[in-house]
């Protein structure tokens, strides 16, 4: 196997790791999947968390409050190279006896054999579902 298809390798099965993970809603493991500063970006909103306390207290809430809206995820598509894992996703939410229905790309990056963070493509109301009260606290750039 050469370098460059190796590292898509590797690549490949961190991003599906992290993607079980936050999946499952476990914590400890998926922060171990992270860098030491991950920096996580929404589009087209243009706002973004980073640091390890800030990114913690996000997946904190997203476990608690967010998972139990999951009514159904499909991953509809995934493309993968050396530094990053991109999925594309249909999630289906239920909020307040509705369901909700949101196309969500998130593009992982690699920092070795961890990811430096996200980049999410999605709707405003899925990303202030998604990040809950720290919403107001992301930053813009």
């Amino acid at each position: 196997m050469s370098a460059d298809a190796a590292a898509v390798a590797r690549m490949a099965q961190l991003g599906a790791r992290h993607a079980e993970l936050e999946a499952r809603g476990e914590l400890e493991p998926l922060l171990e999947t992270l860098a030491a500063d991950p920096v996580y970006e929404f589009y087209p909103l243009r706002r973004r968390m980073r640091g390890a306390e800030t990114v913690r207290a996000f997946y904190t809430q997203f476990i608690e409050r967010f998972l139990p809206l999951r009514q159904d995820v499909e991953l509809v598509s995934e493309w993968v190279n050396a530094t990053s894992v991109a999925q594309e996703y249909e999630i289906a939410l239920r909020v307040e006896g509705r369901v909700e229905s949101f196309r969500v790309l998130g593009i992982l990056h690699g920092d070795g054999e961890r990811l430096a963070g996200e980049r999410v493509y999605a709707p405003e109301r899925f990303v202030r579902l998604m990040t809950g009260s720290l919403f107001e606290k992301l930053e813009p750039f």
